[in-house]
C-alpha cells in the first residue's frame, strides 16, 4: 500500500514497530490495522537517494487492503 508519513507518525512507527501514517483526509494518525486487527508490522525501513521517501517493508497480519484483498495494487491498467 501507499500512504503519507508526517514526522509524529514516523516516530510512533519506529517506537511501537507497527506502520503508522498520517491520514490527510482525517486529519489525524492511524495505525494501519487499529480498527481491522490487520496490522502491519515493521521488518525493515529504507530511505531512498534524496532522504524524502521511506519504504518501510513489512509482515502483514491478515489483508493489508480494506477490500480484503492481499494488497491495494491489484487493478491493472490495459
Amino acid at each position: 500500500m501507499l500512504g503519507f508519513v508526517n514526522k509524529e507518525a514516523w516516530e510512533k512507527t519506529q517506537k511501537t514497530g507497527k506502520v503508522t501514517f498520517w491520514s490527510r483526509t482525517k486529519n489525524k494518525l492511524w495505525t494501519k490495522g487499529e480498527t481491522s486487527g490487520n496490522f502491519l508490522f515493521v521488518k525493515n525501513m529504507f530511505l531512498d537517494c534524496d532522504n524524502d521517501t521511506i519504504l518501510i517493508k513489512a509482515e502483514p497480519k491478515g489483508p493489508t487492503c480494506h477490500e480484503g484483498k492481499k494488497t491495494c495494487f491489484s487493478k491493472e491498467i490495459k
